[in-house]
């Protein structure tokens, strides 16, 4: 009901209670002038009746008035109750709600009936659901990246990446990389990969090798002893690459590893090489250098993350698609699953509430005591002034049938 029709009806049945009054005060008038000139009993009654239901319509309207406004304009004492006392109506209000409606009795029976799994699994449901839900989301992140200030998030990449490195040893991290390596024995693809290249690659340009012994062998050796030299030097070399290939027991895989091994305990050690890590990484990862490197990285994602939050089929609300329908399914069909959820968010409420039962009232107290006085009055008026002229009217009624009853007793008597 909207302000309007409010106060049509509080006018209504102020013009009632209003009208009620007058026509006791006439009929008293009436009865007064007409006893003068006519001493029938019955016109006592109803003067008696009259007179009093004057003065309780009087005395309920002082009463209703004095709570909204001051009478007659005049500043009685305890009058104006509803702006003269707002502060303490909102602490009463505060109080009433945290006692009577915020107290753990009244609301556990409450929580206890909450059961947010289903009504979650069912709106989620519904593909209309999920499309709002990705598209509010989705406008929400865009406008946070858009809202976000480049240069800020460029120098927080670039002071986190700056406090990183300067805590990172490079070689120790390097050293460490090699030996997860062997221990994974991953470096034996690289050695079989190798020593077929190496063998492929001698099989390859067996006349450079001719070349090279016959540049090297004395010049009275015939060319043919040199080839068959130079065959001979490229079958064992390639015969022995080949045997490397296909032996993981040979023992030139276990020299290596060795190698390798004593190399990254090597960089881990020796202060040479932490020196010359570091003096590389204050190269390659000079201020100017880290956040030019950063502003790359942030543009790249800002677009990225711009582009599949802007499209409707993008692989992220795809993927967002998808969860929410495991989650819907989990939802709907597991019910330890449900009761998890539905036994945090009823923990969670019930703490919530109690923990800022003070903090309602406070709001509750607040909110009333910043009203504006006229504006309060008015608002309860509205309300609760209808129902109020109901007491006006059963005032003017009750008053004269006891003035009735006095005068009656009294003339018995």
């Amino acid at each position: 009901m909207n302000d309007e029709l409010k106060k049509q009806q509080l006018k209504r049945y102020k013009t009632l209670a209003t009208g009620l009054f007058i026509l006791m005060t006439a009929i008293f008038i009436s009865m007064t002038i007409l006893q003068k000139q006519d001493p029938s009993h019955w016109i006592g009654y109803i003067r008696a009746f009259s007179e009093a239901a004057m003065v309780g319509a009087l005395a309920d309207w002082f009463a209703v008035t004095a709570l909204f406004n001051y009478p007659l304009g005049l500043k009685i004492p305890h009058t104006n109750l509803i702006e003269n006392s707002k502060e303490k109506i909102g602490d009463n209000l505060g109080n009433f709600v945290v006692d009577n409606f915020l107290s753990p009795q009244n609301i556990r029976p409450y929580i206890q009936k909450l059961k947010i799994s289903v009504y979650v699994g069912d709106w989620l449901s519904e593909e209309r659901n999920q499309d709002i839900l990705i598209n509010e989301l989705s406008s929400i992140l865009k406008d946070i990246l858009n809202k976000l200030d480049d240069g800020s998030v460029v120098n927080f990449i670039s002071n986190k990446a700056q406090e990183m490195t300067d805590s990172i040893k490079l070689n120790s991290v390097i050293g460490n990389g090699i030996e997860y390596l062997l221990n994974k024995n991953d470096h034996q693809k690289i050695i079989t990969n190798l020593s077929s290249q190496i063998k492929n690659y001698i099989l390859e340009n067996q006349e450079l090798v001719s070349e090279r012994v016959g540049k090297e062998s004395f010049f009275l050796i015939p060319k043919s002893v040199d080839n068959k030299i130079a065959e001979k030097i490229t079958k064992g070399l390639s015969d022995y690459f080949f045997e490397v290939e296909e032996n993981p027991n040979h023992p030139l895989r276990a020299e290596i590893t060795n190698k390798i091994l004593d190399f990254s305990k090597e960089l881990k050690e020796e202060p040479k090489w932490e020196t010359e890590f570091e003096s590389i990484k204050s190269d390659f990862l000079q201020s100017d250098k880290l956040k030019q490197y950063s502003s790359d990285i942030w543009q790249s994602l800002k677009t990225s993350l711009l582009k599949e939050l802007s499209e409707e089929d993008s692989k992220m609300k795809t993927y967002a698609r998808k969860n929410i329908n495991e989650f819907v399914f989990n939802l709907q069909n597991d019910e330890k699953f449900q009761h998890r959820i539905d036994h945090w968010v009823r923990v969670t409420a019930y703490k919530y509430i109690l923990k800022n039962t003070k903090n309602f009232g406070e709001l509750i107290s607040t909110t009333v005591g910043n009203w504006e006085g006229k504006e309060l009055s008015r608002k309860l008026e509205l309300e609760v002034g209808k129902d109020l002229q109901f007491i006006r009217i059963n005032g003017t009624l009750v008053g004269g049938l006891v003035g009735l009853l006095i005068y009656t007793i009294a003339n018995f008597i």
